[in-house]
C-alpha cells in the first residue's frame, strides 16, 4: 500500500542508489511482491525498466499497473486502482500509466471484471465509515475518499478490500453487499482495510497478515460483527433515458473480426478442444487490460462504452457530410459472451438499455449531422463460446434502406455462403428469450423516409410509439433481422463487416487488418467523432 518508492522531487543520492540497486538485482526480493501507485510518481529509472520489462522491476518484485486486473499464479484476482482522482478530466480513461492520477472513467472501467478476490485502491471509498462503530485514532484526519472508488467496491464485492491512510492503521467491520431484491448476500462479504504508511512515528500497523484460498467456497453464514453495507445504493448508478419508467485465442483480435479468409458454412463433423478464452486482463475488450489502445475510446457510461474501430470499414471519404469514418462499436464494461450471460440480472438489463441508449444517440447524431440522408445498421455476434460481445454500428446510405437492399444484402449473402437457416424479422431485446446462438442486425432509417420497395411497414418498430420524451433521442423506424446459430455449421464472425463491405462498395476493406491506421490517424478519428458526438453523449450530463 502507499508508495513504494521516495518521491522524485524529493530523492536523495542514497534513494536514487538504491533504485539503481534494485534495478540491477543487487537487492534480492525474498517473496513474490506486488506494488501499484501511491501519491506519488515512480522515479524514471523504473518507468524506463517497466517499458521494457512486462511489469517486472526485478525477480519477485512485480508493478500492477494503475488500472489492471490481475490473477496471480495462485488464481487471487487482484483488482487495482492506483493514484488519486484527477478532478480536471472530467470523463474519459487516464492517459500517462506511471503518473499517480487516475479518472472517474477507470474506475467504472474496472465494473467490468466483475469479481476480485482483493480490490487495491489508493484512496478510500466515500462513506465507508456509515455503520461503523469503529473509529480512527484521535487527532487523525481520514484520507480523501471517493464516490467512484464506493461504486467500485459495491460492483465487484471483493473479499478484502485494501488501502492506505499514512499515519494510522483502519480496519472496519466485515459488510454484506444486497443481493437484486435488496436482500443480504450471505455469499459476498467485504473486509475493509487502511495500512499505515511503513516506519511511521506513530508506529502504527503497516503489515497485515492474512490467508485466502481464492478456490474456497462462499461463506453460507455472516461472520460475527458483519453490517450492513455503508455505501448508498443510489451511488450505483444509472443514467437512463427518461422513458425507462422514470425510470479462440489465435483468431480473437482487437474488434473480434477473423482472418481475411472466408470461415463460412462448413459442416462440424468434431469439435475441436480450445484454450480457454482470455479473461478481462487479457481481452481486448476489456477497459481494465493495461494494454489497451485508450485513444480509440470516445465515451464511457455505466455499464458501456464507445470505441472507434480499428481498421474501420468505412473511410473519412466514405460519408460526404461527416469528416470521420464512423465505424462504431458499442461494447458492455462487463466481460461476458453474451449479453444474456452478464450478471446479476439487474446489470444485465441495464446494460442492454445503455447499449441502446449509444445506439439511438449514435442514430441522432446521424440525423443531425447528414439531413437524413444516412441510416444505420447495428449487427452483434451473440455466441456461447465467443469472449467479449459487442455491436458494430455504421452509417448506411438511406436510399439502399428504402430501396430495401440492405435486407436483401443479408439475405442473400446467408443463401450464397449455404446457411442451413434463415434470417426472421424478431425483436428479442437483450437476447434472454432466445436459447442458443444467434446474429442480429438492426437497420434503421430516420424519420420522414417514405416505404420503399422491398419494405414490410408491418415489421417495421416505430421509434415514435415509445414514451420518451429525450430530445435526443432518434426518430425513425427499425427493423430486426435475427438469424439463428446452431453447432451444425460454422458461422463467419466477418459476415456483417463483409456484407457492408459489398453493399458500400468496400470489398477491398473486407479484412480489418488490411485497413490499418497509424496512431495519429486514429486519434484523429477519435477526436473529430467525439467533438460530433459531444451535444448527443448522455455520459457528459
Amino acid at each position: 500500500m502507499g508508495d513504494l518508492f521516495t518521491n522524485p522531487a524529493e530523492q536523495s543520492g542514497q534513494d536514487e542508489e538504491h533504485v539503481t540497486s534494485l534495478l540491477r538485482g543487487s537487492i534480492s526480493v525474498p517473496l513474490s511482491t506486488y506494488f501499484t501507485l501511491g501519491k506519488h510518481p515512480l522515479p524514471q529509472p523504473v518507468i524506463d525498466k517497466l517499458e521494457n520489462s512486462d511489469d517486472e522491476i526485478c525477480p519477485n518484485l512485480y508493478f500492477l499497473g494503475k488500472r489492471s486486473t490481475t490473477k496471480t499464479s495462485e488464481g487471487l484476482r487482484i483488482i487495482t486502482l492506483g493514484g488519486g482522482l484527477d478532478a480536471e478530466v472530467t470523463a474519459g480513461l487516464s492517459k500517462d500509466k506511471y503518473l499517480p492520477f487516475h479518472t472517474e472513467g477507470d474506475g467504472k472501467a474496472l465494473h467490468g471484471a466483475n469479481s476480485a478476490d482483493i480490490l487495491v485502491t489508493s484512496t478510500w471509498p466515500i462513506s465507508v465509515r456509515t455503520g461503523s462503530s469503529i473509529k480512527p485514532p484521535e487527532g487523525t484526519d481520514e484520507p480523501p475518499d471517493e464516490d467512484c472508488v464506493a461504486d467500485l467496491c459495491s460492483a465487484l464485492k471483493p473479499r478484502y478490500h485494501f488501502t492506505t491512510s499514512d499515519s494510522f492503521f483502519y480496519e472496519r467491520e466485515p459488510f454484506f453487499h444486497l443481493t437484486s431484491d435488496n436482500q443480504p448476500d450471505t455469499s459476498s462479504i467485504t473486509r475493509f482495510l487502511s495500512l499505515a504508511a511503513y516506519n511511521n512515528p506513530q508506529k502504527q500497523k503497516w503489515l497485515y497478515a492474512f490467508s485466502i484460498d481464492p478456490s474456497s467456497a462462499a461463506p453460507t453464514t455472516m461472520p460475527p460483527g458483519t453490517t450492513a453495507p455503508p455505501f448508498k445504493p443510489s451511488r450505483k448508478r444509472h443514467r437512463q433515458p427518461e422513458n425507462d419508467d422514470h425510470q479462440h485465442q489465435n483468431n480473437y483480435s482487437r474488434f473480434s473480426h477473423r482472418n481475411g479468409g472466408g470461415d463460412y458454412y462448413r459442416p462440424m463433423k468434431k469439435r475441436k478442444r480450445h484454450q480457454p478464452p482470455p479473461g478481462p486482463q487479457e481481452c481486448f475488450f476489456c477497459l481494465s487490460n493495461p494494454n489497451l489502445a485508450t485513444h480509440l475510446i470516445t465515451s464511457i457510461g455505466s455499464d458501456a462504452y464507445l470505441t472507434i474501430a480499428k481498421g474501420p470499414l468505412s473511410t473519412s471519404t466514405t460519408y460526404p457530410t461527416l469528416k470521420f469514418p464512423f465505424h462504431i462499436l458499442i461494447i458492455p464494461l462487463a466481460h461476458s459472451p453474451t449479453l444474456t450471460t452478464i450478471t446479476p440480472p439487474e446489470t444485465k438489463i441495464s446494460t442492454y438499455k445503455e447499449m441502446s441508449h449509444y445506439r439511438s444517440s449514435l442514430q441522432s447524431l446521424l440525423t443531425a449531422s447528414s439531413k437524413g440522408t444516412l441510416g444505420a445498421v447495428t449487427w452483434e455476434v451473440s455466441r456461447a463460446e465467443g469472449i467479449h460481445t459487442h455491436w458494430q454500428f455504421l452509417p448506411v446510405p438511406v436510399d439502399l434502406i428504402r430501396k430495401g437492399l440492405v435486407e436483401a444484402a443479408f439475405k442473400v449473402e446467408a443463401e450464397n455462403e449455404k446457411y442451413p437457416v434463415s434470417f426472421k424479422t424478431k425483436e428479442i431485446g437483450d437476447g434472454t428469450v432466445e436459447k442458443g446462438d444467434f446474429f442480429r442486425v438492426w437497420i434503421w432509417k430516420p424519420a420522414g423516409i417514405g416505404k420503399g420497395e422491398g419494405e414490410d411497414s408491418d415489421d417495421d418498430i416505430d421509434d415514435n410509439d415509445d414514451d420518451d420524451d429525450d430530445e435526443k433521442k432518434a426518430k425513425g423506424t427499425e427493423k430486426s433481422l435475427m438469424l439463428p446459430l446452431s453447432a451444425e455449421f460454422r458461422f463467419d464472425l466477418q459476415f456483417g463487416r463483409r456484407v457492408m463491405a459489398k453493399l458500400l462498395g468496400l470489398e477491398g476493406r473486407m479484412n480489418w487488418r488490411d485497413c490499418m491506421q497509424s496512431d495519429d490517424e486514429e486519434k484523429t478519428d477519435a477526436e473529430r467523432f467525439k467533438a460530433a458526438f459531444k451535444a448527443f453523449d448522455f455520459s457528459l450530463e
